[in-house]
């Protein structure tokens, strides 16, 4: 009865060391993993699944795992073969913080610049950016414009309007996914994001721009977007109405040279999908397709946004 009692704590103390041993091979197994991505790619990882980490020990999982600058890695909150090893640690904790951005800061990312269009914060690790200028001709083009075997840009019986452009030379784009949308066979078109020509080009566009592991989202600006960051007012929210950008509305949101493309904030939805005018003026298209036919003929171009990481800019 004396000696079982202290038998059985030696045997967990035991057992909790060997849990800690295992921890800490693990943290040193995914710090060889990084020197070894440093050493092939050139450039730290910036998560675990990038790597390639050799250990063969018990299982160890973590649910907090921090990759840090310096190559090191910070372990908490660890299970060894599903055993807790109650406020063990490997490593040193580094606290997080970021780059706190404001909208209409100017940022450059792979040569191309932006407009930050939401506000960030120290604790956000993304950052939301409106691209400076719409994409060109030979973008739309290149990214299954006219002039592709895949072609996605609606093609009309009036052959003038079978070219992306604009009088600007920007690529201007329907938002439709037919050829065989037209007046008269409206079943045809969709004036859904998620199922329109643009998002296709939007899509392949971020393919070829945007570095796989910086990219969390590539789409066109929102209509909330706008109304709560950059400066619109809602107060005329009626079906074809026209709100007028207040003063206070940045000149980099709109231009004077061309008219471009928002998304739905909606899921399966054309509510408040609305084109930003030439001088800033905002207009609303909303519900079924014949609401948005009178933009058909109108190729209004195609200003894309990207959520990135905060690291990417640093590059």
């Amino acid at each position: 009865l004396i000696v079982t009692p202290l038998v059985l704590n030696i045997i967990k103390k035991a057992r909790t060391a060997a849990d800690k041993r295992s921890i800490d091979a693990y943290g040193r197994s995914i710090e060889l993993a990084i020197a070894d991505y440093l050493l092939d790619k050139g450039e730290f990882s910036t998560s675990i699944e990038q790597l390639q980490v050799e250990y063969t020990g018990a299982k160890v999982e973590c649910t907090t795992t921090q990759l840090k600058d310096d190559g090191s890695v910070y372990l908490a909150e660890c299970t060894v073969d599903g055993r807790e090893v109650s406020g063990y640690t490997y490593g040193k904790e580094e606290s997080v913080s970021y780059d706190a951005y404001e909208v209409g800061d100017e940022v450059t990312y792979n040569n191309v610049d932006y407009y930050v269009i939401a506000d960030s914060a120290i604790e956000d690790s993304t950052v939301t950016l409106l691209k400076a200028e719409p994409l060109t001709v030979g973008e739309i083009n290149q990214y299954g414009g006219v002039g592709t075997d895949d072609n996605h840009v609606n093609k009309f019986s009036d052959t003038s309007q079978n070219t992306a452009y604009d009088q600007n030379g920007y690529g201007g784009m329907v938002y439709y996914s037919s050829s065989n949308c037209k007046p008269g066979i409206m079943s045809e078109c969709t004036n859904d994001y998620n199922n329109s020509d643009i998002k296709y080009v939007i899509d392949n566009w971020a393919k070829k721009s945007v570095n796989t592991n910086d990219l969390i989202e590539a789409r066109l600006i929102k209509y909330t977007e706008l109304i709560d960051n950059l400066g619109y007012s809602n107060a005329n929210d009626e079906v074809s109405s026209w709100v007028v950008n207040p003063t206070f509305t940045p000149n980099w949101v709109y231009s004077n040279d061309y008219s471009y493309w928002t998304m739905s904030p909606y899921t399966d939805s054309s509510l408040n999908m609305s084109v930003v005018y030439e001088g800033g003026k905002l207009a609303h298209a909303y519900g079924d397709s014949n609401n948005v036919n009178i933009y058909k003929n109108n190729y209004i171009v195609v200003r894309p946004v990207i959520v990135i990481s905060k690291s990417a800019l640093k590059k």
